[in-house]
């Protein structure tokens, strides 16, 4: 049953952007859960090795959903290159992956 789930993390610029788009995606059913976390990134952007702070947030939802999801991020993200990174659910709890399986549900 864990092989269906993924994880996928994207970072934003604001907090008020991380929260408008955890809403969006989770309304949009693409997500069951989203948790919002502030980090520090370190990265190179043309040419330049930069420090900001950003939002990094954590959506829970199917591999089915993914692809809508990826598209979803991409449309609405403020970032030229924006972070969509997929990682499996390798485990979790038979509850929890229930959970987040019907609050992705679309009518299947």
């Amino acid at each position: 049953m864990e092989e269906r789930f993924v994880q996928v993390m994207t970072t934003v610029g604001t907090r008020q952007f991380a929260a408008d788009l955890a809403q969006a995606v989770v309304k949009a059913r693409l997500a069951a859960c989203v948790q919002i976390q502030a980090v520090q990134s370190v990265y190179r952007w043309q040419g330049e090795v930069r420090s900001e702070p950003e939002w990094q947030l954590a959506m829970k939802t199917t591999k089915r959903r993914y692809a809508e999801l990826e598209q979803f991020i991409r449309a609405h993200h403020s970032y030229e290159t924006p972070e969509i990174v997929c990682v499996p659910i390798l485990r979790g709890s038979a509850e929890y992956l229930s959970w987040v399986a019907d609050g992705v549900s679309v009518g299947e």
